[in-house]
């Protein structure tokens, strides 16, 4: 199981740090210990292993959907640099945009956020999985 020996040291430092209690880190390592070979991380590794198979596929539109929508959400976060330039020579304009995109990102169901979430953390993951691989560079 490589990707669960490339998850384990990580995860057993955030434990580290996040578990101030001697006595409860070391009762979520022993779990995490338990669940190594439980079904349930067979699981988690078939399911990284899917998204994997997705970022190193041969199809363009697969192997580049994710990265495409991460550049839609990066675009978004750069757009305060302009609008930092209006709001210097106008104001009003920068705040009509600022509620015109407040209420259309409101506007947003729920479910397409979680989607990005889970889009962007199958992406890191899966280019770390490739970077200890030796695969990605």
């Amino acid at each position: 199981m490589p990707v669960l020996d490339s998850l384990i040291v990580p995860i057993t430092r955030i434990i580290d740090k996040v578990i101030p209690d001697r006595e409860a880190r070391e009762k979520a390592k022993l779990e995490l210990l338990k669940l190594q070979g439980s079904q349930e991380m067979e699981m988690v590794e078939a399911r990284l292993s899917a998204i994997v198979a997705e970022a190193n596929s041969k199809d363009p539109w697969t192997s580049r959907a994710r990265p495409a929508f991460l550049y839609v959400m990066y675009a978004l976060v750069l757009f305060a640099i302009p609008m930092g330039l209006i709001a210097a020579f106008n104001p009003q304009t920068a705040v009509a945009i600022a509620d015109g995109m407040t209420r259309y990102l409101n506007g947003l169901p729920e479910p397409l956020y979680a989607l990005f979430g889970t889009g962007y953390l199958g992406y890191t993951v899966a280019r770390q999985w490739g970077k200890v691989k030796g695969v990605d560079r």
